[in-house]
């Protein structure tokens, strides 16, 4: 009897919060919509990982070959490799735009000046909505041995060319450098708003107790964004093994003498569907990618949780 009147109580609540709530609840329902659309059905495409996939029999008819799939990754010899750098590209990835952006938000934080400040903001979020196809075109511009603006500087001042898109030493530095010129100015906005939200009151405390600029971004700013900064690195470790393909197809494309430096996992498949058409080995990939991305944001997560549990995900 008492568990029936619990039970009811809780679903009485429960419809309370429904109807008092009802207008943030339907704000918010497109998104939860979209997410279950575009993030959950598709999760029923698993299966096609431990599948032989024919067109004819549809994904349930396909017959079942176990790991079959994920042996053209391993077998092949590249998984080492291109597993390798996506986790490296990815991590060089987060700590170059997490440094800038975080440098760059205290530093229009600190602007006097309201237009400038809005113009410089504007300049640096500008490239975030260039595509990558732009952007490799930029780059082709920029590095092509005979025609690029590059080797024609070095060429005015007497220097030897430079080979870019032969020479793989080079584009770990390439890579970081367009990733963070195209990225740094998004983030940038979100580490502002977390400064402007810091109490103006800390600041004027702070500067009447004779405390100058540098000392009160690093005893009031920098820990107080703390939260923002572990919450959006977290995030960012959870698609650690995703690599950026426009990145790294648009700037490099096929080309096979940058392939041990630059091949990553989504180049790889794309590679390898394009001559083969394994559909199969394709989800078995972004089986493994997901695996790998849940287990190291889990262990990611359990180590803040160790240091600060209010800093966590969950």
């Amino acid at each position: 009897m008492a568990q029936l009147e619990a039970l009811n109580k809780r679903r009485n609540g429960f419809w309370r919060e429904l109807t008092k709530n009802k207008v943030l609840i339907l704000m918010v329902l497109p998104a939860v919509l979209h997410v279950f659309v575009f993030a959950y059905l598709p999760m029923g495409g698993i299966i096609l990982a431990f599948k032989q996939f024919r067109y004819a029999e549809g994904i349930f008819g396909s017959p079942w070959v176990g790991f079959e799939n994920f042996k053209f990754l391993f077998i092949s010899g590249q998984a080492w490799i291109v597993t390798k750098n996506t986790l490296l590209y990815n991590a060089m990835f987060i700590a170059v735009n997490t440094v800038m952006q975080i440098g760059l938000a205290i530093f229009l934080s600190e602007l006097a000046g309201k237009y400038f400040k809005k113009v410089t903001q504007s300049l640096m979020f500008l490239p975030y909505f260039i595509s990558w196809v732009i952007v490799g075109s930029i780059a082709y511009n920029l590095f092509n041995f005979e025609h690029g603006a590059l080797n024609s500087v070095l060429g005015a001042f007497g220097a030897d060319p430079l080979d870019i898109y032969n020479t793989p030493s080079y584009w770990p530095l390439i890579l970081v450098l367009f990733n963070a010129w195209k990225g740094v100015g998004y983030g940038m906005v979100i580490y502002l708003a977390a400064i402007v939200s810091i109490d103006t009151e800390m600041y004027e405390a702070a500067e009447i107790d004779g405390a100058n600029i540098f000392q009160r971004i690093r005893h009031i700013t920098l820990p107080s964004i703390i939260p923002t900064v572990v919450i959006l690195t977290l995030l960012a470790i959870g698609g650690i093994f995703r690599g950026d393909f426009g990145l790294f197809y648009q700037l490099i494309g096929d080309n096979g003498m940058l392939r041990d430096q630059t091949d990553i996992i989504d180049t790889f498949v794309y590679r390898a569907l394009t001559q083969t058409s394994e559909i199969g080995m394709a989800a078995a990939v972004g089986f493994y990618q997901s695996v790998m991305c849940f287990a190291l944001i889990m262990v990611a997560n359990w180590l803040v949780k160790k240091v600060q549990d209010d800093y966590a995900l969950f």
